[in-house]
């Protein structure tokens, strides 16, 4: 469909089963809504082309943090926020992508080079999704496209993969016959990430956005290794709250999780401590100590723990046993507050908007953990759909209106609308 009958078939409720499976049903009007501003924008600037409707979902992750860097265990869901797109071919060798809110990104298919990528900007990435189809079977071409997203930066929903993972669903839908799998769609959001964009991560954010679901997740292998999971935790709810922390400069915090990690594998003569045995670890730690300091040893044991407690909660959810997975979520957080130390910054420690979150939440006797890669941003709580708004009002007076987001697993990945109907990666 072009531009204008795309609009005209939102507005029929030509799209209205789909945004029912992807949204709810109490949410189609303000999807109508949302996708004809982001159809209007494209023509505006594009014109009346062919286009495509693609969405990818934020994700959270519900147990294995900071594992999956060094070859681990997770367990992650989709989301039901996203980045949509309007997105054409274009035959002139260049990618155009304009975000709302950001300049359009340029990207010119004939000079990709990780070593010409401007490091931590959008086009970065896009150029680097671009290199990893490429090196790997994948077809390439250009690109018009609009975007507008829900997953807000900085919210620990993983706003980059997701559009990381858009900019693979892009190419392809558009130029591979939607041939390649989530997994790969997440292994170049991946790549661009580390060695276009110039940040360190791991596979879970761009797994989980691309696969869609509820997904136990195993790094350990060659290929990573995911097990669909359909968790029922009733009446419960998940909330996400945003404490709205500064994330500017934390790209050193970020990094040194991994590369503390790393740095005890390699002194065990690992590559990832995934290879490491854990008990001819713990005998050695009066050695490892002087060489890669306590910090180091004890995210190592998070990691080490953490990977059980994923393993565990698993079987927790696939046994119904709701109270056992409260308990590994709790037992989590306290970890990653503990050992892993990815609470706070040092770098400002008048600044620990997570810790208070986190604080306030057990006050009122609810689940909670730090979510995501942490320093700043967001923590995870459950808690009983009864307390929802006395929740939302208690947060909302710390940390502002919005900061909080209850969300709903989505069943769908990397996703295009065709009409009523929704085709995900193979």
């Amino acid at each position: 469909m072009t531009v204008t009958q795309t609009i005209n078939h939102i507005a029929s409720g030509g799209c209205d089963k789909a945004f029912t499976l992807l949204y709810g049903k109490d949410r189609v009007g303000a999807q109508r809504e949302r996708w004809t501003k982001l159809a209007n924008s494209f023509l505006s600037l594009y014109g009346d082309t062919e286009v495509y409707m693609l969405s990818v979902p934020g994700r959270t992750e519900l147990l294995g943090n900071h594992t999956d860097h060094n070859n681990g265990r997770v367990l992650a869901a989709a989301v039901d926020i996203d980045i949509i797109a309007l997105a054409s071919p274009a035959e002139d060798g260049y990618i155009r992508i304009k975000s709302e809110g950001y300049r359009e990104d340029v990207v010119n298919l004939a000079e990709i080079d990780p070593d010409k990528a401007k490091k931590g900007s959008s086009s970065s990435v896009i150029a680097g999704v671009c290199d990893y189809f490429k090196s790997h079977g994948g077809n390439i071409g250009g690109i018009r496209a609009c975007t507008t997203s829900d997953v807000l930066t900085g919210s620990g929903i993983s706003s980059s993969a997701a559009f990381e993972v858009m900019c693979g669903n892009m190419l392809n839908i558009m130029y591979n016959d939607n041939r390649f799998s989530p997994l790969f769609l997440a292994m170049a959001g991946k790549y661009a990430e580390n060695v276009y964009f110039g940040k360190p991560c791991g596979l879970m954010d761009q797994t989980a956005c691309a696969s869609g679901g509820c997904s136990f997740i195993d790094f350990g292998g060659e290929e990573a290794v995911l097990r669909k999971i359909t968790p029922d935790l009733g009446d419960t709810v998940l909330c996400i709250v945003n404490t709205g922390g500064n994330h500017a400069d934390l790209t050193d915090d970020y990094a040194s999780v991994p590369s503390e990690m790393l740095s005890c594998a390699a002194l065990m003569g690992k590559r990832t401590l995934r290879q490491v045995d854990e008990n001819e670890f713990i005998s050695r730690i009066s050695v490892l100590r002087a060489n890669v300091g306590d910090r180091a040893i004890l995210r190592a044991l998070h990691y080490f723990e953490e990977n059980r407690r994923v393993d565990k909660a698993v079987e927790c959810l696939e046994k119904g046993d709701t109270e056992g997975y409260f308990r590994c979520v709790t037992a989590s957080g306290n970890s990653s507050f503990r050992f892993l130390q990815n609470v706070y910054t040092n770098k400002n420690v008048s600044e620990q908007g997570l810790s208070l979150a986190l604080a306030l939440t057990e006050r009122m006797g609810l689940i909670c953990r730090v979510h995501g890669g942490g320093f700043a941003g967001t923590i995870q709580t459950y808690l009983p759909s009864s307390q929802k708004e006395e929740y939302r009002e208690k947060m909302e007076r710390v940390f502002g209106e919005g900061c909080c987001m209850f969300l709903n697993i989505r069943p769908y990945g990397a996703a295009c609308i065709n009409g009523e109907e929704i085709t995900e990666a193979k």
